[in-house]
């Protein structure tokens, strides 16, 4: 399998670093409020890599994080639960939209169960954090400031190790200036805060450094790096984010991880993906140009269909949203279930094989592997399907088609084979039909189609006969 990493800028074949399990930490959700559809496309696509990964002969490993502690999630926090103490504030609005999140995760097809979820306040992870300032401070990496402690950027050049490796970076966008909030500027570097000492009515916990008790919170940074480490080790094989995480967040997370040690690698790998458009613009909250999943839903969409509508395009490229794309993409999805439906309605003469359904797994799993390459899929699995509707599936096919599916819904989360068959009583009724066209009684078979219709059964006539599929 070949993936692109923004490390080396090459796309090269992937290696675990150890016993042939990929080991994979993804940047998840900032826990204050609805995820927009932008965000939620990077978790889709950190999904189908652990899926497709497995689906290589790789055992995967995912982690991904809550930040559940930050500038957004305190000043949220005061806003909707001014009545409670500040760290129940918090923990109260981040446990409800840490549910929202997985929900809406659920939704789109995305394994739940197959992430290894962790919090940034999680009292391991919040002693990892102290434990991990403590050392870059012992080693010249970090200081005490007025408001909090800082992790020296100069020093970390100084070590003789880069400072911008994910993204340029030159000397006249450095300064000596400090960022002390989490909502970064990504225009400049500048030494960015490990710890911030306690504002009046913001939650808190202890941490005593060179003699003095700062109490306070973690800066955003410092959360990924200690909770990938806990759960992955350092290295470990793949970093996932999207782009906008490149700088300063990524790298950040590389300098802080790697200074002061001898292996200046923090993970092997990072895959970024690309952002969704509006408009031709970046789908963000501060722009007020987003979309949450619910406004999808709303319009009466399924939310499978914006996960093909992501699948759609390459993870690399960027993606066009509007409401005409995910009427494709739902057009897409409702074709896909059609040809699904088809496992229960093969026939001798149909036209397609289980050699020709081998082969096209074989050529799905090859895009997959060539750099996520999902688009192509998706391609792949329409040209399948148009094959489907005119040939049929050859019932000494039957196994293999189900067995096709199955495996289709374990790479690409498509969920195609939830549906059920139709019963006893719906199959006479298109026999009826075929008995009624078959003699011109049109009256009879306009009528059983609508009685079908009203059960939610659609046909399609072939020249082999009627094919059902769920409207």
């Amino acid at each position: 399998m070949k993936l692109y990493n923004t490390l080396t800028r090459k796309t090269d074949e992937l290696t675990p670093l150890t016993d042939n399990t990929v080991r994979i930490y993804s940047c998840g959700p900032t826990v204050y409020d609805h995820i927009h559809i932008g965000n939620l496309s990077a978790f889709i696509m950190a999904d189908t890599l652990r899926r497709t990964i497995e689906a290589s002969g790789f055992k995967a490993a995912q982690v991904m994080n809550f930040t559940d502690v930050d500038d957004k999630t305190i000043r949220r926090s005061h806003q909707q639960h001014p009545e409670l103490p500040a760290r129940e504030a918090l923990r109260k609005l981040t446990e409800y939209y840490t549910d929202r999140f997985l929900e809406d995760m659920r939704l789109v097809g995305n394994d739940v169960t197959r992430f290894d979820f962790i919090n940034a306040t999680n009292d391991s992870v919040m002693e990892g954090m102290r434990a991990l300032i403590r050392q870059l401070h012992a080693d010249g990496f970090a200081y005490i400031a007025d408001d909090g402690v800082y992790f020296s950027i100069e020093a970390y050049k100084n070590s003789g190790k880069i400072y911008g490796q994910l993204s340029h970076i030159t000397t006249s966008s450095t300064s000596e200036a400090r960022i002390q909030n989490d909502e970064y500027d990504k225009e400049a570097a500048h030494d960015f805060a490990l710890w911030k000492l306690q504002k009046p009515g913001e939650p808190a916990w202890d941490f005593e450094l060179d003699g003095q008790n700062l109490v306070g919170r973690p800066g955003w940074h410092i959360e990924c790096s200690v909770m990938s480490a806990q759960k992955l080790g350092q290295p470990f094989d793949i970093h996932t984010g999207g782009v906008d995480l490149i700088f300063p967040h990524h790298e950040n997370e590389i300098a802080q991880s790697t200074a002061g040690q001898t292996d200046p690698v923090y993970a092997t790998r990072f895959v970024h993906n690309e952002h969704i458009l509006v408009d031709g613009k970046k789908m963000s909250k501060s722009l007020h140009n987003f979309y949450t999943l619910q406004d999808i839903t709303s319009k009466g969409y399924d939310p499978l269909a914006f996960r093909l509508l992501v699948l759609q395009s390459h993870y690399r490229s960027q993606t066009h949203f509007s409401w005409e794309n995910l009427d494709a993409s739902q057009n897409r999805l409702t074709g896909y279930r059609q040809m699904a439906d088809q496992r229960w309605q093969t026939r001798p003469d149909g036209q397609v094989t289980a050699a020709e359904l081998d082969a096209a797994r074989a050529d799905l799993l090859r895009a997959l592997q060539d750099d996520l390459n999902t688009a192509q899929a998706l391609a792949l699995v329409s040209q399948l399907q148009t094959a489907i509707d005119t040939g049929g599936i050859n019932t000494a096919s039957q196994a293999t088609f189900a067995d096709f599916l199955a495996w289709l819904d374990g790479v690409l989360g498509t969920q195609l084979t939830s549906g059920t068959d139709i019963s006893d009583s719906q199959r006479a009724l298109i026999d009826q039909r075929d008995t009624a066209r078959a003699a011109k009684d049109w009256a009879t078979s306009d009528a059983v189609r609508d009685q079908l219709a009203e059960q939610g059964i659609g046909l399609r006539d072939t020249p082999q006969g009627a094919v059902w599929f769920r409207l």
